[in-house]
């Protein structure tokens, strides 16, 4: 599953707000700077979608990202 994520990154709380099945919004705490910004939402990702494989396929070093959500196989 693809997620398409528009992050804002130095905000003053964290939130996720969902704009559609695919599309989401996260602000983030953390700075836009050596990557923190990517380690916090990756984290925030992995708590909505516990026992799955999550990574950035695209947007590394922009605010939309499209994100990889597979499930783990075991």
């Amino acid at each position: 599953m693809y997620i398409h994520v528009r992050v804002i990154a130095d905000a003053r709380k964290e939130e996720v707000t969902h704009t559609s099945k695919d599309h989401m919004v996260i602000r983030v705490t953390e700075k836009a700077e050596r990557n923190q910004a990517n380690k916090r939402i990756l984290e925030i990702l992995r708590s909505l979608y516990p026992n799955t494989f999550i990574r950035i396929i695209n947007g590394h070093h922009s605010p939309s990202k499209l994100i990889s959500v597979d499930t783990k196989d075991e």
